[in-house]
């Protein structure tokens, strides 16, 4: 289940960083919308990923913790 949590909050993570890049760089150049979404929600998306992601890395470091004592 670790190593599946683990994989999952990699991918989340990198996935939700790809979206806020994007979604900035686009921003940047002066567009509002990217395929009918504007880009502050897939900005919001974005950071959505990533927290899904930090809660994932959560639970492995604590179902280690709780094996390490």
């Amino acid at each position: 289940m670790n190593d599946l949590l683990l994989l999952t909050g990699r991918a989340a993570g990198i996935g939700g960083v790809l979206i806020c890049a994007v979604a900035a760089g686009l921003r940047v150049s002066g567009l509002y919308w990217f395929v009918g979404f504007q880009l502050g929600t897939l900005l919001m998306m974005g950071m959505a990923v990533m927290i899904v992601a930090c809660l994932c890395f959560l639970a492995v470091l604590t179902e280690r913790s709780k094996t390490a004592r």
